[in-house]
């Protein structure tokens, strides 16, 4: 049968008629942008993306899918679809009786997964057809990472790209043979419609069903040995001055000088680029690349900030910029953007002492505090990008967020004492934040015309001009314009809110946690890091079996604010202890309670049983077990909108072994590193975060001790000092001399280390050898930042 083929792109992530990039692309390389085309055949296709409200209509009798606990397989349960979740029943059905398997993998604030089941899920025709004559199962990506990689791989190598919805049709035994993103119900002038795909294939399974099932093994093979990484050979890994060269000369080739960020629109935020950054500015300080690098970095920040892609409202930032200025978002929030985000914005206060910066990072975790936030300490996944406008209507993208000029004027009405021309409150916000009577959004990023005169806030001007332009004072005019922000945000709050996701997954919380301890730690606000600690409180009581001492993937929200999980457990895979693993390092530094850092240990000790490959190196992203009968198990190899499970896995190991002493860690990130070699070698670009960590490899870690009572004003200061500076590859230890204590028995060198006459003292140790006693935090700023 002919493969299905992609529509022609205008740019990478964009799908013909949409400007919108609803290819809801997880990541900023020119791999995770291209996941918006399809899959190979005369039928051009367009891509999948974000977005999306709760379709049920419960007029209808539910299907399999309403006994399952993820809010985006319950989105479908009310389908004329005879849905099943992932697992054995469907397969051996599929044997059974020798239909092929529609698999439709997607997320629960996806809004073209939406857009898809109400045009076709919901049909009573499609729906009859999918539930005679093939074996349909629908997935929930953010639970099953596993699935949605296999078979993305196969979309993206079948075709030009990828994205969400995901649809692939496999044989009984699971091999891919045909796949797509997003179909329209019918036949269009350029595209075949899903009705007419269901038909060719049911035709071509009845009529060449050998031909298929020969191809798709074919295809199979080719794909095993395209994602194979390994040591093979080599005994070492690359060079880690020639890597972070080359990954940052490709950056700068793509660099937008006037509105920062990389490549064309759509625009990411791209925080492990960000920290790539950082890290080659401080090994390069005295050179011009070196000073390149911060400002690419801090100019990046700085524009996103001012831009619509963040939330000047409520706070937090959206999923991405559908232009190149940062103005118009794919209104979406995901935790895992907050939690990196804030610690990006974190290391450029520390770097540039501006607290503007800072002002972003706090602004982040407060949105958090207040809209992902579970009350036993846990962080949701999503808020959607679409809501209704007003109760009982359709609802339209970015409704939640945007304004008219009439709605500003009437909630802002208050003169402005003082200006040198007449103003009001409402005037002066409008002004600053860029917002017009005809609207602030193109009508070429609204192609639907669901967001005409409506107005997205952007900073448009300083504070300084601003005041300039109306003869006022810019504290004046900072008060105004924060007194106003607050009044839109009370006015917000009876809106329709966008549907949240309230599920939980262990990695995301991991980062979550990561984001409030590195935070707290960076600005000394222990309430920031008391929220850390709740989240990893959370973890360890809801998301860990201390009987095999495994994490798992998922819980969810009961009735009344309680935590359920799905029976069996869905059980966590790589990222998810890789990112719980950094988050409790994280933790452990922030707050010096060596009970993280223990907790820590044993998951690494769970994660090298479980994922570690010993004769290619490095780690598989999901257990044998959990993925049986997938026909590939992989390893990731993308630093996208997260880090590559495998990059955190080689800071972790080296911060471990610099915690232990333990030589096994840094054995393992060596072969680790060596396995990614031939990756980084041929675009370093993709792994910019693993970069880093050979960089941090080869250069070798700080061990900054201090000495002292966790709880003294002098011990506390000298944390605070190094918690000052921007010092990437360090592990902050308290010693706090009892011989018995977990980091004694882990670093006998410890006991060595005295207090100087009895106050807190600091050592920085490096290759086996401390410096010279230091009590003062000034003396210990210049040690470490000279």
């Amino acid at each position: 049968m002919s493969h299905l083929s992609s529509s022609p792109k205008k740019h990478k992530g964009e799908h013909k008629g949409h400007s919108l990039p609803h290819g809801s692309e997880r990541g900023s390389s020119s791999r995770d942008k291209d996941r918006s085309a399809t899959v190979s055949s005369s039928v051009p296709m367009p891509a999948g993306g974000k977005g999306s409200h709760p379709s049920s209509t419960p007029q209808r009798v539910p299907n399999r899918l309403i006994h399952e606990k993820s809010p985006y397989l319950l989105q479908h349960a009310y389908n004329p679809v005879d849905w099943y979740p992932w697992g054995q029943e469907a397969f051996d059905k599929a044997r059974k009786e020798n239909k092929p398997i529609f698999l439709s993998v997607g997320y629960s604030t996806c809004h073209w997964c939406h857009m898809m089941e109400e045009e076709s899920f919901q049909n009573e025709e499609i729906g009859r057809l999918l539930s005679e004559d093939f074996v349909s199962v629908k997935v929930d990506r953010e639970e099953r990472p596993d699935v949605d990689k296999v078979y993305m791989t196969f979309v993206q190598a079948t075709s030009s790209g990828g994205g969400w919805p995901m649809n692939v049709w496999l044989t009984p035994n699971l091999q891919p043979f045909v796949g797509g993103t997003y179909f329209p119900p019918e036949d269009g002038l350029t595209r075949v419609g899903f009705r007419t795909v269901l038909l060719r294939i049911r035709e071509q399974w009845k009529q060449n069903k050998n031909t298929l099932l020969e191809n798709s093994q074919r295809v199979t093979t080719a794909l095993l040995a395209r994602s194979e990484i390994s040591m093979g050979d080599r005994q070492l890994p690359p060079s880690a001055a020639t890597m972070n060269n080359r990954c940052f000369q490709q950056l700068d080739e793509g660099y937008d000088e006037e509105y920062g960020g990389f490549a064309e629109a759509p625009k990411f935020p791209t925080p492990v680029i960000l920290s790539f950054l950082f890290s080659y500015w401080l090994s390069h300080r005295l050179t011009q690349d070196g000073s390149r690098a911060q400002q690419m970095a801090l100019h990046t920040l700085k524009m996103m900030a001012n831009g619509g892609i963040r939330d000047h409202v409520g706070q937090g930032f959206h999923r991405y910029s559908t232009d190149c200025q940062w103005h118009v978002p794919h209104f979406e929030k995901m935790l895992y953007d907050q939690a990196q985000l804030a610690v990006a914005y974190s290391q450029a206060f520390q770097i540039s002492g501006d607290e503007f910066y800072s002002d972003v990072a706090k602004g982040i975790l407060q949105y958090v505090a207040r809209s992902l936030s579970h009350r036993s300490g846990g962080f949701y996944s999503a808020e959607d990008a679409d809501s209704p406008p007003e109760r009982g209507m359709r609802p339209k993208e970015g409704a939640y967020y945007v304004w008219t000029v009439k709605e500003v004027q009437q909630l802002l009405p208050e003169p402005v004492l003082g200006a040198t021309e007449p103003l009001t409150s409402g005037q002066l916000l409008m002004k600053h934040y860029g917002l017009t009577e005809a609207g602030n959004i193109s009508p070429s990023q609204d192609p639907k015309g669901e967001l005409q005169g409506q107005n997205v806030l952007t900073v448009r001007y300083s504070l300084e001009l601003t005041a300039a332009r109306f003869g006022l004072d810019v504290e004046a005019v900072r008060t105004l314009l924060n007194t106003g922000l607050e009044k839109l945000f009370q006015a917000r709050k009876h809106r329709p809110k966008p549907h949240l996701d309230s599920k939980m997954l262990a990695a995301w919380n991991g980062l979550m946690v990561s984001g409030y301890a590195v935070t707290g730690a960076v600005l000394g606000q222990d309430r920031l890091i008391n929220y850390a600690t709740n989240g990893a409180k959370f973890l360890k009581r809801h998301m860990f079996d201390v009987a095999s001492g495994r994490l798992m993937r998922t819980c969810y929200t009961g009735s009344g604010g309680t935590v359920e999980h799905s029976n069996p457990p869905c059980w966590g895979f790589l990222e998810d202890y890789a990112f719980v693993v950094r988050g409790l390092l994280d933790l452990y530094e922030a707050s010096q309670e060596s009970a993280w850092l223990e907790w820590a240990l044993r998951l690494q000790d769970t994660q090298d049983r479980l994922f570690w490959d010993s004769q290619g190196g490095g780690y598989f992203c999901s257990e044998a077990e959990l993925g049986a009968g997938l026909p590939l198990r992989l390893k990731d190899d993308q630093d996208g909108a997260e880090p590559s499970a495998n990059s955190v896995s080689a800071h972790n190991l080296l911060r471990l072994h610099g915690f232990t002493g333990h030589k096994d860690w840094m054995d393992k990130c060596v072969c680790l590193l060596t396995a990614f070699s031939e990756r980084m070698r041929r675009v370093p670009v993709a792994l910019p975060e693993m970069v880093r960590a050979l960089s941090a490899q080869q250069q070798t870690l700080k061990q900054i001790v201090i000495c002292g009572d966790r709880q003294a004003k002098d011990t506390k200061a000298l944390v605070q000092c190094v918690h000052s500076v921007y010092i990437p590859n360090k592990v902050l230890i308290l010693a706090d001399g009892d011989p018995s204590s977990f980091l004694s028995r882990q670093l006998p060198f410890l006991s060595t280390l005295r207090r100087l006459e009895d106050q807190a003292t600091a050592y920085v140790c490096e290759n086996q050898a401390c410096s010279m006693p230091i009590t003062d935090p000034c003396e210990l700023r210049k040690l470490l930042h000279p």
